[in-house]
């Protein structure tokens, strides 16, 4: 659990670097982004491939930069949803795995039981004096 927690937030950070990244190269790149605000916003709706309309690429080299920010934020948020399907799933697991020794640890104490009854009754015979 602790492996996949660390991965989510490991991935959060990258895609905090890459949105981050990207922002300044948009804010640099295209004559029609005014502020690192504004060019968060568009590396964002690119990242994510939601794309507003509302700010777009507007020279070739900012729609190749688009391309690789597209590319880095599926990856990236690709790998974000993975961590967190994992967390769910490993938990998932480890009910599992726990009801299932609950189970063999539940067998085992019937058959001590058992075996504590039979050595009674052994001893009773014992002291009664039958065979």
């Amino acid at each position: 659990m602790h492996i996949a927690r660390r991965g989510v937030i490991y991935s959060l950070i990258l895609c905090g670097v890459i949105l981050l990244l990207g922002g300044v190269g948009f804010w640099l790149l295209d004559p029609g982004v005014h502020t690192i605000a504004d060019g968060l916003w568009l590396a964002f709706t690119t990242a994510a491939t939601v794309g507003y309309g509302d700010m777009v690429p507007s020279t070739h080299a900012s729609r190749m930069f688009a391309v690789i920010v597209v590319l880095l934020g599926l990856a990236v948020l690709s790998l974000a949803t993975a961590s967190l399907a994992a967390i769910f799933v490993e938990k998932d697991v480890e009910e599992g795995e726990e009801l299932q020794i609950e189970h063999q640890l539940m067998r085992e104490i019937r058959h001590l039981r058992e075996e504590v009854q039979s050595l009674r009754l052994e001893i009773q015979r014992e002291k009664s004096g039958q065979p």
